[in-house]
């Protein structure tokens, strides 16, 4: 189903409409759902400000339990979300985000000066339309484990020049004590196609080593087909020792990098919040997806809560950009994902985030960069041919 700002229109995601069932699609896919896709022309596509993918309901689905949220807890969320936006623009005409343009869109989502040339470069480098620029601004910001103190200066819930102090605050304190360490270990094979039980039985490893004496071992980030790990010598090595090694790289030790997201720098996140105030935090200018997949929205963030999960939470407990990146795509159906960082590792992770929460059907590396061929979906300013600048 697509959504757009004058009503809804649903499309077969290919001919046969079987595209998301590997027991029912043809054998051509994802191709043939490509070639399908193309004939809808690129002036109506352009129109379309959301594309939204709704996975058919089975026989069995139907004999499941409730969810756990019903009718009236979404409820109940639609109305604040419809509040805070009543709020925000009791002084014009729209009553919306989806109403807000031009002036108004200006006002409301302006990325500061280092952010509007990226996204001019970009317009430029991608064709954008004037429509699939204002699109742009419609969008939400998130970052991994540092890179959140990046999103918040973004999302201008910090100034970038307190967005700089707290990354360079945090990081300062984090080299000083280096408590513990991190490895890297992946989880799924070269084709990026999930795999639980393997993440099952790397879980139940980590389980079995932290019921050792004197052996610390947690999951630190969540990162797309990989698992960062972090703990004390002895479970880092221990994990090291009962795994096999992968392509003569992994597991890899993270040179000068402390056990970030753990109870074990509990000490570093309290000595951040005594030496950074909490009024350097305001309400972000755009939404911001933290490190459980909870949404800071514009005129409805708790400046002080914020400040406790940035400077709390964030920092002793597992950052999840996996989910991150999947609240991301299901909450505000982006047309484009940009890496704004100077390497290429985090735009793996969320091409692998992507295909993990199946993303317009994609569930494998292949459909991945087949998608990626036709439109761009993943633009990483670490990858040269991709750098506008």
């Amino acid at each position: 189903m697509v959504t757009c700002q004058n009503g809804r229109k649903a499309t077969r995601p290919c001919r046969c409409g079987h595209l998301d069932d590997a027991a029912l699609a043809c054998s051509r896919a994802p191709r043939c759902a490509l070639d399908y896709q193309t004939k809808i022309s690129g002036p109506l596509i352009d129109r379309i400000d959301l594309h939204v993918d709704v996975q058919a309901v089975s026989a069995a689905d139907l004999v499941l339990p409730s969810p756990a949220e019903g009718s009236r807890e979404v409820g109940a969320r639609v109305r604040a979300a419809r509040a805070v936006q009543t709020a925000r623009y009791a002084h014009t005409a729209c009553r919306t985000n989806a109403e807000a343009d031009g002036e108004v869109l200006e006002t409301c989502a302006t990325p500061d000066a280092a952010g509007q040339q990226l996204l001019a470069d970009a317009a430029v480098a991608m064709k954008l339309s004037a429509r699939g620029y204002t699109r742009v601004l419609r969008v939400a910001r998130t970052g991994n484990s540092m890179g959140w103190y990046s999103a918040l200066a973004c999302g201008g819930a910090l100034s970038p020049e307190d967005g700089f102090r707290i990354a360079n605050s945090m990081g300062s304190l984090m080299q000083q004590s280096l408590i513990g360490g991190q490895l890297v270990y992946p989880f799924l094979e070269e084709d990026w196609r999930a795999n639980p039980a393997r993440r099952a039985e790397l879980f139940a490893l980590i389980a079995d080593i932290v019921e050792r004496p004197d052996h610390a071992l947690y999951l630190s980030i969540n990162l797309g087909g990989m698992l960062v790990l972090a703990g004390n010598e002895a479970g880092l090595s221990a994990f090291e020792a009962a795994v096999s090694p992968i392509n003569g790289r992994f597991p890899m030790r993270l040179g000068n990098h402390a056990a970030f997201h753990t109870p074990m720098v509990a000490s570093v996140a309290e000595e951040g919040r005594h030496l950074l105030p909490p009024d350097l935090f305001g309400q972000p200018h755009l939404p911001l997806i933290d490190g459980r997949g909870a949404i800071w929205w514009p005129g409805a963030t708790d400046t002080q809560s914020l400040y406790d999960y940035t400077l709390g939470t964030q920092v002793t407990e597992t950052y999840d950009f996996t989910r991150a990146i999947t609240i991301a795509a299901r909450e505000f159906a982006p047309d484009l994902f940009i890496v704004t960082g100077p390497g290429t590792t985090l735009g793996g992770a969320v091409a692998q985030s992507l295909t993990l929460a199946g993303w317009r059907s994609m569930t494998s590396k292949a459909e991945f960069k087949a998608r990626q061929e036709q439109t761009l979906l993943l633009f990483s300013l670490g990858i040269p041919e991709q750098r506008c600048f």
